[in-house]
């Protein structure tokens, strides 16, 4: 049976996904509670959230991965549940049990799978017996750089080191011959530790030109699970997403309905509850092969809501109120037209360096299939403390040329003035011909950066 309706939501986060968490949160009649550091004083979220407690100074180790003042926080404002959005304390299991321990519902997976989920080598070992594709790799964490040798002979080269607990493209090195695995073994284990507080390695198959393909997921707490569609985030720098489209043009009809029934069964038998991703690889043979889950709701999740007509975050709370699927959705999930989002961030187009500073002028653009999610105002100061997302400009189309279209109309009206963002940059990959035609993998972007970048 369901629980009773929340009446109180504490945000665990900051910028735009606070805000539009707090958004569901209105709709559903659902009171909420911004936490903030000293440097978001003067955040949107802060604003229009119906309560906000200053929980440190701005650093993240201080305040927003501050478990205790987070918790305290929730206590004395008396919440019924926590969301943690993306990023910071949202895929910590350690937080998640804090959460049940302290009775206030955690808006996520249940800490078991999140543990299982976000070490990585475990979570390929599950779906390789749950019968989802895997790329070729090692079958745990490696014990030694003598044992990754091994299982590079085994599988050919060039593979690729990955940190077992890691993401973000840190802790990875790509190795195209048996004389460098030592050294580079090295280093990325030496990076996963400093990044992530542990050393643990896996090795799997390299893929020299892929494309990124990721599956958003729903599942309830009574076994229920339902994908909704595909998304394409091929064009990223650095394994850092720019854009997001849904559907991808490579996937094909017959490989959604193959992956997401593969997906149902796995993700069921994991007991996998509330929002997730599923991140795969597609190689040069349009084959998609599992990387891993990211078990919270994502960055790009609006091109998913445009296409399917589903609010994700709202199905988030509804699903941690003990709902079923079929009482949240509105009937089967159907893709209809196209939709794009572009990152914008708070950086030099060209050098990609961080622009911190107070925005002078700021206009949004607006009009029929077009979103803006945004915590940015004129005056405001984007401080130099965290990501450099500063909006994400979301467009719809009955097909991806009218998306386009839109994005490109979209962003030539986007002004933000006092800081350099990176809508320039966006403006170069929509009109780039290979984009246009769906030419690209995640080598694509390197054609607009300068060299070293």
């Amino acid at each position: 049976m369901p629980s009773a309706p929340f009446k109180k939501i504490l945000i665990a986060n900051r910028g735009e996904i606070a805000v539009r968490i707090i958004s569901a949160c209105k709709e559903l009649g659902i009171q909420t509670v911004a936490v903030y550091s000293e440097a978001d004083r003067y955040s949107s979220h802060v604003r229009f959230a119906d309560q906000a407690i200053c929980i440190g100074p701005a650093k993240s180790a201080r305040s927003y991965l501050d478990q205790p003042s987070i918790i305290s926080a929730a206590e004395i404002t008396n919440v019924d549940a926590i969301h943690p959005g993306y990023g910071f304390l949202s895929e910590n299991p350690g937080f998640a049990e804090v959460c049940e321990t302290s009775e206030i519902k955690f808006i996520g997976p249940k800490p078991a799978v999140i543990r299982l989920m976000g070490v990585k080598e475990q979570a390929r070992a599950f779906m390789r017996q749950m019968g989802v594709p895997v790329l070729p790799g090692s079958t745990g964490v490696l014990g030694s750089p003598e044992e990754a040798l091994e299982t590079a002979e085994c599988i050919g080269y060039p593979v690729i080191l990955k940190a077992s607990a890691g993401g973000g493209g840190r802790g990875m090195r790509v190795v195209n011959r048996p004389d460098e695995l030592a050294g580079l073994f090295a280093q990325a284990q030496s990076e996963a530790g400093s990044a992530f507080s542990s050393p643990d390695l896996y090795l799997e198959k390299y893929i020299a030109a892929p494309r990124h393909i990721e599956f958003q997921v729903l599942g309830d707490e009574h076994q229920g699970v339902e994908i909704l569609g595909e998304r394409e985030c091929s064009i990223q720098r650095r394994h850092q997403k720019l854009l997001e489209e849904s559907p991808s043009l490579a996937v094909s009809d017959a490989q959604r309905a193959e992956i997401g029934a593969a997906l149902r069964r796995a993700l069921a038998a994991a007991g996998y509850s509330n929002a997730g991703t599923v991140e795969f690889l597609m190689d040069e043979d349009g084959k998609l092969y599992f990387i891993e889950v990211n078990a919270r709701v994502q960055v790009e999740h609006p091109v998913t809501e445009f296409v399917t007509g589903i609010d994700i975050v709202k199905s988030q709370i509804r699903i941690a109120q003990g709902e079923r699927l079929e009482e949240i959705l509105p009937g089967p999930v159907t893709l209809r037209g196209h939709a794009i989002e572009c990152r914008i961030n708070a950086e030099n187009p060209d050098t990609f360096v961080p622009s911190p500073g107070r925005i002078t002028g700021f206009h949004a653009p607006g009009g029929i299939g077009v979103r803006v999610d945004t915590w940015a105002y004129t005056d405001c100061v984007v401080p130099p403390y965290y990501d450099s997302l500063l909006a994400k400009l979301i467009t719809y189309g009955n097909d991806r040329g009218e998306a386009i279209r839109r994005m490109q109309r979209a962003l030539s009206m986007f002004i933000v003035e006092g800081i350099y963002t990176s809508i320039p940059l966006h403006q170069r990959i929509l009109a780039d011909p290979d984009f246009q035609a769906g030419k690209f993998d995640t080598n694509f972007v390197k054609r607009f950066m300068p060299a070293g970048k």
